[in-house]
């Protein structure tokens, strides 16, 4: 059976944009976990966290998670939050393999210049401060990955080539 491969980091790393290619490369399946949420619950993401916070959002990502624990032959992006509860990071687990994407906060922040649907974005501070606190807060949980990679510089073909080049395969190719 071929493993999934899970993609986290930060928002404006690349794990929809490398997930699509990556599945595309494969012939497996991209799922995004934050258009999964946005279908089964009829909301956007702003919409959810608008009206619940982000706790109702929390809650609504680990039973969205949940139900791809069966799944094979899929590429899944992650929302960036989705490592910071526990439940979550074993799913993760059970999923597939981990692969950590991060980047410099400068180019996090260039990448999402234009973003409107990001609410963990809004407030006082700038984007650089936020996502600066944003990643530092998260650190721990983004380093608990099988293989991490800095997208900094890097195409998404040379990030999808260096995560099939890190991941181990069996004798028959497969993941």
């Amino acid at each position: 059976m071929d493993a999934n491969i899970v993609l986290t980091g930060p928002m404006g790393s690349g794990k929809t944009s490398v997930g699509r290619l990556l599945a595309r490369q494969l012939g497996y399946d991209f799922v995004d976990l934050d258009a999964l949420i946005v279908e089964q619950e009829g909301s956007s993401i702003n919409e959810v966290f608008a009206g619940g916070g982000e706790q109702v959002f929390r809650e609504m990502e680990t039973a969205s998670l949940a139900t791809l624990a069966d799944r094979r032959r899929i590429v899944l992006s992650t929302g960036g939050g989705v490592v910071l509860r526990e439940e979550n990071r074993i799913l993760l687990r059970m999923i597939g393999r981990v692969v950590n994407l991060t980047a410099s906060v400068a180019t996090l922040a260039e990448r999402l210049a234009q973003a409107d649907d990001r609410p963990l974005l809004n407030g006082e501070e700038s984007r650089e401060e936020r996502l600066g606190r944003i990643l530092q807060e998260r650190e721990p949980f983004y380093a608990d990955a099988d293989i991490r990679i800095d997208t900094t510089g890097k195409t998404l073909e040379d990030v999808a080539a260096e995560i099939l080049r890190r991941l181990p395969v069996n004798a028959s190719g497969a993941l």
